[in-house]
């Protein structure tokens, strides 16, 4: 339950009154003294939430201005004759905050820069540090610690009621915490490269966590665009952020860790696909939070959006930008999914064979040139079953060379892993070994 308080000057106080009395709302009115000395009255009303959009309407159509005096609180519980009657009539509608209300819950998710930076700063540190280890685990708690959701939506926040000073600091907020989180990683990881904790020869793309941010894919950049539209739609509501809140740093944190990694090892083509990822999602995000609020709400009369030019002009730009960034990252992605795909039905169709009958495949990874979007796949790695002690692995890398060139066209080194296991007697439990052994890998066999 939320509670409005309207300050009604004594000429329009009827009117008011007859608005609560035609809406079956109950209410109290009281004296109230203005700073200029002047008797009004202070009309207060216990509404459901969802109602809060629908009364401040009723009350401007009654003659009430909103800019004089209006508060809305939040109430642990109301009781009034009618309140239940009331509770249930809303119960089931969707009615967004006001903009003064989204302002103000906008304004509460944000931080000073100072903690702001400095979260931001730990954060990226223990993202660093889950993604060296390559454990989700520590990488989701750097996510959850993440504050970046509350710039990303009081940009677009400001944007749409207008507030171009929000906007503005928004807009630097989110830049500077980036830069930071990119300055924390590369130290940490330098400070650890430094300590001998990891060798300089450390292939960092090898490792699966950051292998994934190497560079701007289709799918990241519809969970980029995704997780600002649900982080919009969730601070129009009365629930909580906090849950949007960890997926919106889940699409920026890793990914500014990776460059700071990717610079500390002086692995700068990797280091250049991170930041294209970190660029592309942070605009995605930001856009997509913007779509979904101009739906709801109508920029301010006196903000920079109001008029038909600065709306057409933003419309454009929104334009613009998804079409680059889906064209340009749709059209590279579908190139790498074709691959991959082509690759995983040759590998597929290849251990079918009789002479391969004891592999199985576990897994397939194909790995790019450089951290570009439209950079060539250059090594793929095949990671194969069997039972062990059964003698030398056969050799099928080269046949494997052989029919992906055939079928994609590209010439690729392919590695083949072969993860060996032992298998006990059906039925027959004194065969089991007495403790689990260890799988053992044999030697890659290049092409």
């Amino acid at each position: 339950m939320r509670r409005i308080q309207v300050l009604v000057s004594d000429d329009r106080v009827s009117d008011v009154v007859d608005v609560l009395d035609d809406e079956n709302i109950d209410y109290v009115r009281y004296r109230a003294r203005t700073p200029d000395d002047e008797e009004q009255w202070l009309v207060e009303v216990p509404v459901p939430t969802d109602a809060i959009g629908y009364m401040l309407d009723r009350f401007e159509e009654a003659g009430v201005r909103s800019d004089q005096y209006t508060t809305v609180a939040t109430l642990e519980s109301a009781i009034s004759p009618r309140s239940e009657e009331l509770k249930q009539r809303f119960a089931d509608d969707f009615d967004p905050l006001t903009q003064m209300e989204l302002k103000s819950k906008a304004q509460d998710m944000s931080r000073d820069p100072t903690s702001f930076l400095a979260m931001i700063f730990l954060s990226a540190i223990i993202a660093a540090g889950g993604l060296l280890v390559d454990s989700p685990a520590i990488v989701v708690g750097s996510m959850v610690i993440a504050p970046i959701v509350g710039p990303v939506m009081t940009a677009s926040v400001g944007g749409v009621t207008g507030d171009r000073r929000m906007l503005v600091n928004s807009i630097w907020l989110q830049a500077a915490g980036l830069l930071t989180a990119v300055v924390a990683a590369g130290g940490f990881s330098f400070l650890l490269q430094f300590l001998g904790f990891f060798p300089e020869t450390l292939d960092i793309g090898s490792i699966e966590l950051i292998g994934l941010r190497l560079s701007p894919g289709f799918v990241t950049m519809v969970v980029g665009f995704t997780a600002g539209a649900a982080g919009a739609f969730g601070i129009t509501t009365k629930g909580p952020t906090s849950l949007i809140g960890v997926m919106i740093a889940a699409a920026l944190i890793p990914a500014a860790a990776t460059v700071g990694i990717a610079a500390a090892w002086s692995e700068y083509r990797i280091a250049v696909g991170a930041s294209l990822l970190l660029l592309a999602t942070i605009i995605l995000i930001n856009l997509g939070s913007f779509v979904v609020l101009v739906q709801f709400y109508s920029p301010d009369e006196k903000g920079w959006l109001s008029s038909a030019s600065g709306r057409r002009l933003v419309l454009l730009a929104t334009v613009v930008v998804v079409v680059l960034v889906v064209g340009v990252v749709g059209t590279a992605a579908g190139q790498q999914i074709l691959f991959e795909r082509t690759v995983n039905d040759v590998v597929e169709t290849t251990l079918d064979q009789p002479e391969y009958g004891d592999l199985e495949p576990v897994s397939v990874r194909v790995e790019y040139s450089d951290g570009f979007l439209f950079s060539s796949p250059e090594t793929v790695t095949v990671t194969a079953s069997r039972t062990a002690n059964r003698g030398d692995p056969p050799s099928v890398a080269g046949e494997l060379d052989r029919r992906i060139t055939e079928a994609t066209g590209k010439q690729v080194q392919v590695r083949v892993r072969f993860q060996e296991y032992q298998r006990s007697d059906a039925g027959n439990s004194s065969s089991l070994s007495p403790a689990p052994q260890p799988a053992s890998f044999a030697a890659p066999q290049t092409a």
